[in-house]
């Protein structure tokens, strides 16, 4: 269990940092911050679920990628709307700090963290 909750942290700071990258660019094209996020947070989901199905979880695969693709999606996205809780209301709270992007999707991420472990370990990736 350990190992995995370590692995599912490495997996989140990948995740972390394409989710971040991802909004830095769609900001520069003109997408917002909260379109922009959107974008990013489906990258950064694609980007974990690779990793945890390889690594983090690699025991648990039994069904084919695209069935486990959509049921990994479908559970982050419940620790996505807890992300995207606390991200917008980082955006909305600290308008104009430095580094605002990178530091609401910090926030956003710590706060859907625990509720995406779960979700995995408990749902997507469970032995059956």
């Amino acid at each position: 269990m350990h190992r995995q909750v370590l692995q599912f942290v490495i997996a989140g700071v990948v995740g972390f940092v394409v989710d971040a990258g991802i909004l830095y660019l769609t900001l520069a094209l003109g997408l917002g911050y909260f379109a922009g996020r959107a974008v990013s947070f489906l990258c950064a989901v694609w980007a974990t679920w690779q990793i945890n199905r390889r690594y983090t979880f690699a025991a648990a695969r039994t069904e084919s990628a695209w069935v486990e693709w959509w049921r990994y999606l479908a559970a982050m996205s419940v620790g996505g709307v807890v992300n995207y809780c606390a991200y917008s209301a980082t955006v909305l709270t600290l308008k104009g700090i430095p580094f605002l992007p990178v530091v609401a999707v910090a926030v956003g991420s710590l706060a859907g963290m625990v509720v995406n472990f779960a979700s995995a370990k408990l749902w997507v990736f469970k032995q059956r």
